[in-house]
């Protein structure tokens, strides 16, 4: 099974804001974005991207997954702006 390239928390901390743990884990974000955005099934996403088994514990994975993709999602409409200087 493929084993993560970075530490992950079981869901990203809630913040209105970026946080560390959004700026280390961009890549993953990023590659969440693409797997949803070409239909990948969310057990091939985890476990390839997560290095979790969902047929082992598909309750935890599916959390991890779209908790995950909440917030890359959030990041796109949102958390994007704090890393463009502000023109002011």
């Amino acid at each position: 099974m493929d084993q993560p390239t970075q530490p992950f928390l079981d869901e990203p901390p809630v913040s209105q804001t970026l946080t560390a743990y959004d700026l280390e884990h961009m890549a993953l974000y990023l590659r969440l974005l693409d797997s949803a955005r070409d239909g990948a099934d969310w057990r091939e996403a985890v476990q390839i991207l997560f290095g979790l088994d969902p047929a082992r514990d598909p309750l935890h994975s599916r959390h991890v997954h779209d908790t995950h993709l909440a917030r890359a999602r959030w990041m796109t409409e949102h958390g994007y702006r704090e890393l463009i200087p502000s023109t002011h």
